[in-house]
């Protein structure tokens, strides 16, 4: 889905054998500009997929963290933690769902000056069918073998550890 560059050789491989000669070991840089190519790869063929239901990935991850919750509502504080992003970021993400009412808001009972975001049925139907379709490509990730996707989640998650995403209890 995402655009074929056809070079005739590997650019990052090629910066990292220069980058050996100029600097020293190479195989961290080597690694994360792979990591930051992958990622532009898999967030423009999941926005693809997502596109014909009004979705982006970031928006998708939204519903389905509502469609988790037990009420389908969640303060919008709460799933800036749970998605690893900015508050505004969150508030754009709800404000787009909201406009395609897939999303709406309203007062959260435990606390008088917060809000909710709680999915609508146009939001579930949208998830039921943007992850039939995530699933039948694999998320990106068809090239890969199940074992080896499981690999690269071990890996990751080592990374995001460290950063101190998440507490390994």
């Amino acid at each position: 889905m995402s655009r074929e560059l056809g070079l005739p050789f590997d650019p990052i491989d090629r910066a990292a054998r220069i980058w050996e000669r100029r600097f020293g070991p190479s195989s961290a840089m080597a690694a994360v500009t792979s990591i930051m190519r992958a990622q532009q790869l898999l967030l423009a063929d999941l926005d693809t997929i997502l596109r014909p239901y009004g979705l982006t990935f970031a928006r998708y991850e939204a519903l389905v963290l509502l469609s988790f919750s037990r009420e389908g509502a969640l303060p919008l504080r709460v799933m800036g933690e749970r998605l690893m992003v900015h508050p505004t970021s969150v508030t754009n993400t709800i404000d787009r769902l909201e406009a395609a009412g897939m999303v709406v808001r309203k007062p959260n009972p435990a606390d008088g000056r917060g809000r909710l975001a709680e999915i609508t049925a146009r939001g579930r139907d949208a998830v039921a069918v943007a992850t039939r379709d995530l699933m039948a490509a694999d998320f990106g990730l068809a090239g890969y073998s199940e074992p080896d996707r499981e690999a690269l989640f071990t890996l990751l998650r080592g990374l995001r550890l460290s950063a101190g995403d998440f507490t390994d209890s």
